[in-house]
C-alpha cells in the first residue's frame, strides 16, 4: 500500500514515517502542506493519504480542505486524518460525501502503535474508523440547530444575504472573490439540508430559516 503523509511538524512528520513504513506500508512521500500533499497524491497516486487538520501558511483548515479536495478526485485514495483536537464541522464536511475508506483520529489517542497500525489497514481497505470523541460531538451536533452548524464567515454571508445583496455585493461587502462566495453560500445549503430542486429557491428557504432566528 502506497502512502503519503502531510504534517507539518518535521519530526513528528518524520516519526511518522518511520512508524508507518516500518509498519509494512510504502511511503512515497512525505510533505509539509496542503498544496504539496496535492502535488504528491497526483504524481503518486497512492492508496493511502495521512493529513493534519491545520497546516501551513494559516494553520486552520489547509489540510482538511486538500481531503476533500482528494475526496473528490482521487475517489479511490484513501484518507486519514490526525489531529490535534477535535474539528467537528471538518469531520462532519469529510463523512457528508463518502463514509467508507476514511479516518479521523485525536493525534493523543495514538499511542498504541499496533492499534494505530490497524486503523490505517482498516480505512485503506475501505473501512472506517473514527474517534470516540469525534463520534460523541458529530452526534451532539446533529442534534442542535443547523444553523449552529455554519462558521461565522458563513453566518456572515447569509445574513448579507437576508439583506438582499447578490453575490457580487456580498463578495465586495466582505472583500472576497466572487468564487469564495460561491462556495460559502454551498456550504451553507449543505449544511441547512437544501438540496437543489425543480420547485423551491434554495437561497429564499436559507434566508427564511435565518429570519426565523
Amino acid at each position: 500500500m502506497r502512502v503519503v503523509i502531510a504534517e507539518d511538524s518535521v519530526l513528528l512528520r518524520a516519526g511518522l514515517t518511520r512508524l508507518i513504513s516500518d509498519g509494512g506500508f510504502d511511503v512515497v512521500a512525505a510533505v509539509g502542506d496542503g498544496e504539496e500533499l496535492l502535488r504528491a497524491v497526483g504524481e503518486h497516486r497512492p492508496g493511502l493519504v495521512v493529513v493534519d487538520v491545520r497546516m501551513p501558511p494559516t494553520h486552520t483548515d489547509e489540510g482538511i480542505q486538500a481531503a476533500l479536495v482528494i475526496r473528490r478526485q482521487y475517489p479511490d485514495t484513501a484518507v486519514m486524518v490526525l489531529s490535534q483536537y477535535v474539528e467537528e464541522s471538518y469531520a462532519h464536511d469529510l463523512l457528508s460525501t463518502q463514509t467508507s475508506a476514511v479516518g479521523y483520529l485525536l493525534k493523543d489517542r495514538v499511542a498504541h502503535v499496533p492499534d494505530f497500525l490497524e486503523s490505517l489497514r482498516r480505512v485503506a481497505t475501505g473501512g472506517t474508523v473514527l474517534d470516540p470523541e469525534v463520534v460523541a460531538q458529530l452526534v451532539a451536533r446533529r442534534r442542535s440547530d443547523p444553523l449552529d452548524d455554519l462558521t461565522p464567515r458563513e453566518q456572515e454571508v447569509l445574513r448579507l444575504m437576508a439583506e438582499g445583496r447578490s453575490n457580487t455585493g456580498i463578495a465586495e461587502a466582505l472583500r472576497v472573490s466572487h468564487s469564495a462566495v460561491e462556495k460559502y453560500i454551498s456550504n451553507i445549503f449543505m449544511k441547512l439540508d437544501l438540496p437543489p430542486t425543480a420547485t423551491e429557491h434554495r437561497r429564499v428557504l436559507a434566508v427564511l430559516r435565518y429570519l426565523r432566528t
